[in-house]
């Protein structure tokens, strides 16, 4: 497949750009700085050269997304703010801009397919309470998890076939294991009451959705 992805430079997206190269896919990886680019490794990135192409882009910019995605079969969005947020939360307001941005983009591209990195936040974990509204959760991840909520409202009303993908409460760099659960709305907790998921393996749930789709129109979460 041809693939296009947003935000490949950070955590998510590195991890996303080498599992989708990983497995044969022709990727555009789209950044606004190229210098920053890298897959962990000049061999690995130089392995991987003929099926590669960085580019710069603007996922604010329903143009600039237009432009770069025409001609693609799917396009992944690992777009935002990281963890900046906590110092500046107006950042926050970048995701669901990118959400207007891409669907707006991705339509005049007619190009159909839309794969969203998204936040844990909005999943529920007892009946009306979603986890950013629990008492204890973070105040400072509370702005981002508070827009990843909002974007997955302007996705449900997209005449797209997205798929918006939460991932654990937490989400960091970890062991590429290929073992984890996959749910839906609900977050998902391990036998001690963990939820946690390693980039690496997000990847490979985030990959095999885009390579055959099961949750089209819909949101879906992954653990262990």
């Amino acid at each position: 497949m041809k693939l296009a992805l947003f935000g490949a430079n950070g955590m998510a997206g590195t991890q996303i750009a080498k599992e989708a190269l990983m497995r044969g896919h022709e990727l555009t990886a789209i950044v606004r700085d190229p210098a920053r680019f890298s897959l962990s490794g000049d061999s690995l990135q130089d392995s991987f050269a003929s099926r590669l192409t960085v580019v710069v882009g603007n996922v604010l910019d329903p143009i600039s997304v237009a432009k770069i995605v025409k001609g693609h079969d799917a396009v992944i969005s690992a777009a935002g703010p990281g963890n900046t947020t906590a110092n500046n939360p107006d950042l926050a307001l970048i995701i669901p801009q990118a959400a207007h941005s891409l669907i707006a983009g991705l339509t005049a591209a007619g190009v159909n397919r839309l794969v969203v990195v998204g936040g844990a936040g909005s999943l529920f974990v007892a009946p009306g309470m979603q986890l950013v509204d629990t008492p204890d959760f973070p105040v400072q991840y509370r702005p981002a998890s508070l827009a990843h909520r909002e974007a997955l409202g302007i996705y449900e009303k997209a005449d797209l076939d997205w798929t918006f993908i939460s991932p654990a409460a937490i989400f960091m760099s970890g062991d590429r294991t290929g073992k984890f659960r996959v749910g839906t709305d609900e977050l998902l907790v391990d036998e001690h009451g963990e939820s946690r998921i390693s980039a690496e393996d997000y990847a490979i749930a985030l990959l095999d959705e885009v390579e055959k789709p099961q949750y089209i129109r819909r949101r879906m979460t992954v653990a262990y």
